[in-house]
């Protein structure tokens, strides 16, 4: 069984319900429940819009890998009504967001999917709620623990 650590973003509609659902099909596809974050509101990253987002991070054990991970949270997403994701640093709105962020200790790049998730450590949104859930887990990459590369 993997450890896989997965940011969880939404600024559309009922937000918590939208993070809640999301969860349990979560829970339901990609397997055991291990901890959750707290919600948390957060301004939009890259793009303006008058609407918050409510973040969390989630940490489940999984038998996927990580290409088949990939693909169920995409199924998750189109599922609750996400119809587009983020090309080439454009983002918009959006019913849900799904990001692997770490697998294990795996370092992968491929042209689908890249882990750890390469803009984690500068993204407030997601480093808060992941430091709460794993602030003791190394980033596989820069050989910290995730705690040491937050500034909170």
């Amino acid at each position: 069984m993997a450890k896989v650590y997965l940011g969880l973003g939404t600024n559309l509609g009922d937000k918590e319900a939208n993070l809640r659902t999301a969860i349990y099909k979560l829970q339901e596809r990609i397997g055991k429940l291990v901890s959750l974050s707290s919600f948390y509101e957060t301004a939009p990253w890259g793009f303006e819009s008058s609407n918050s987002f409510l973040n969390a991070a989630i940490c489940l054990e999984t038998q996927l890998a990580p290409l088949e991970l990939l693909h169920a949270t995409q199924e998750i997403e189109k599922e609750l009504g996400r119809t587009k994701k983020s090309v080439n640093g454009v983002y918009s709105d959006r019913l849900i967001d799904i990001d692997i962020l770490l697998y294990d200790d795996l370092v992968l790049q491929t042209p689908e999917l890249t882990i750890p998730h390469p803009l984690m450590t500068e993204r407030d949104f997601v480093m808060k709620p992941l430091v709460e859930i794993a602030g003791k887990v190394m980033h596989p990459v820069q050989k910290k623990a995730l705690s040491a590369l937050y500034k909170a």
